[in-house]
């Protein structure tokens, strides 16, 4: 049983690492990678909308995604767009990408083989992901304007559609620390976290919801 509180402050952390941008058309819809399929969705649904002329979807295979997604994550977020309509001419694949770093890096130099000017991206992640997504665009990719997208959810929605409560929270606090610990690594830009979202992390740590820090909570 996940207590009150727990709740609470896994809602503070969902609401901070969301970008909140308004969508808007850009030069490509970069897809990346990962368990979820929701992602294939959404990237989807903005080509669609007209919000992007080309997709590509970036990502190789983890852990977690071996099993579920053997071709690799881009591979079958390829087939998942296709199943909803996009036409293959519209998606391009980059399949070695094992970090949101490379995702970005990988994605750069493709469209820069194809010689397609790219002056702003649609950048659609996990509803989690979405800011440390975006904070490493911002290092790596300067050069362009970054819009943030995801699967248009809640919190509570989410955790039902995965059916692991803990899991979720345990990664809401895993991506949380990354945006502490990355910046001094070299791996994106910092940004200020609120003191209630730090408190809130602080709490959920000592709550044990720990399975994907890298280390223990600084």
């Amino acid at each position: 049983m996940i207590a009150t509180q727990s709740w609470a402050d896994a809602q503070l952390l969902w609401d901070y690492h969301q970008m909140h941008h308004e969508v808007r058309p850009c030069s490509v819809a970069v897809g990346l990678g990962s368990h979820d399929l929701g992602v294939a969705d959404a990237t989807a649904a903005l080509y669609l909308a007209e919000m992007a002329p080309l997709i590509i979807f970036t990502g190789a295979t983890s852990r977690t995604t071996e099993a579920r997604m053997p071709r690799g994550e881009a591979v079958h977020y390829r087939e998942r767009a296709i199943e909803l309509g996009v036409p293959a001419s519209a998606i391009r694949v980059e399949t070695r990408a094992r970090n949101t770093g490379e995702n970005i890096q990988f994605t750069k130099a493709l469209l820069e083989e194809l010689g397609l000017p790219v002056s702003s991206v649609l950048l659609v992640s996990k509803p989690y992901e979405e800011r440390r997504a975006y904070a490493t665009t911002r290092l790596l990719w300067p050069e362009v304007s970054v819009v943030s997208a995801s699967a248009p959810t809640t919190f509570k929605a989410y955790v039902c559609q995965i059916q692991d409560s803990k899991l979720v929270i345990d990664m809401l606090v895993g991506a949380l620390q990354r945006l502490l610990l990355y910046p001094k690594q070299g791996f994106m830009i910092s940004q200020t976290v609120p003191d209630d979202v730090l408190r809130a992390y602080e709490r959920l740590c000592s709550a044990g919801f720990t399975s994907r820090l890298m280390a223990a909570c600084p």
